[in-house]
């Protein structure tokens, strides 16, 4: 396995790829690896011929400068992870080499994504998101990329970023993987005390428990039964809607459109965890 630090070192390498005609996958991740990452790597080598995991923590998409700084960083435990998972070469840039003029992020037009669920609590992450892949695009030029449900919102953020800027790069989903208990695979997962830890599973409960009540209620219905389920737990909801996968709309009910997805935001303590599920 190759570890890169330099765009100008993963250059050749790329270019050499594509003269043999190889296919490229890409995982570009923060590190923290966990199963969820790997089932990403997994699905790539799968499907390509050579692949790359980046490991970068964005800075321009955490509005909280303590979220920023309390980040899990385990660099050599995410190498050995990925040497055994059968990573080709792991590209792990500075600050520096992803924005040489300062950490200043590009504004995009993402047809209304970005102002949905976490786009509310969290202003101009999706912008920060978008401007650290479509330079890492740039920088890897994969034929495939490779993202997981867990993060929906930026799933199909990344997918408008593609069609809005004619990227040639195919976005990969890759389903949520989970803990046996349930809890959606997540790096801030090792943050989380005992307690908190033992509790967080109960959003992937309670996301069950929605889409069993929203069969024969409204949306507005089975939101207020999602808030009485987490004032009887531990977590503290900050959000939880009921949405169109297409355009990440709130539904009224479940006639409006093909696919459904319920997504929800929780703090445990200080912990923000967040969790989906399709409805139908």
């Amino acid at each position: 396995m190759i570890l890169l630090h330099k765009a100008e070192a993963l250059k050749p390498v790329v270019d050499e790829l594509r003269k043999q005609g190889k296919r490229i996958g890409f995982v570009p991740t923060m590190g923290a690896l966990h199963q969820g990452h790997l089932s990403l790597l997994h699905h790539a080598i799968a499907q390509n011929d050579f692949n790359i995991v980046s490991i970068f923590v964005n800075p321009t998409q955490f509005n909280n400068p303590d979220d920023l700084k309390k980040y899990p960083r385990m660099l050599e435990i995410d190498q050995e992870l990925l040497s055994q998972a059968g990573c080709d070469a792991v590209f792990v840039p500075d600050v520096e080499e992803i924005y040489p003029e300062g950490e200043l992020t590009e504004k995009f037009d993402f047809k209304g994504l970005e102002r949905q669920m976490e786009g509310r609590f969290r202003p101009g992450h999706f912008d920060g998101v978008g401007t650290v892949v479509k330079r890492l695009f740039e920088i890897v030029k994969p034929d495939n990329a490779y993202f997981g449900e867990k993060d929906f919102q930026q799933l199909r953020i990344i997918q408008q970023l593609v069609e809005n800027q004619k990227l040639k790069v195919n976005i990969v989903p890759v389903p949520i993987k989970r803990e046996e208990d349930g809890l959606a695979m997540s790096s801030r997962n090792l943050l989380l005390s005992p307690e908190m830890r033992k509790e967080a599973p109960v959003i992937f409960e309670i996301l069950n428990a929605a889409k069993d009540f929203f069969i024969e209620h409204s949306a507005a219905e089975t939101k207020k039964f999602v808030e009485n389920l987490f004032e009887q737990s531990l977590l503290q909801l900050e959000y939880f809607e009921i949405a169109d996968e297409e355009t990440l709309q709130t539904v009224e009910d479940r006639n409006c459109c093909i696919h459904i997805r319920a997504f929800v935001a929780a703090f445990a303590d200080d912990i923000r965890l967040i969790d989906n599920l399709r409805f139908q």
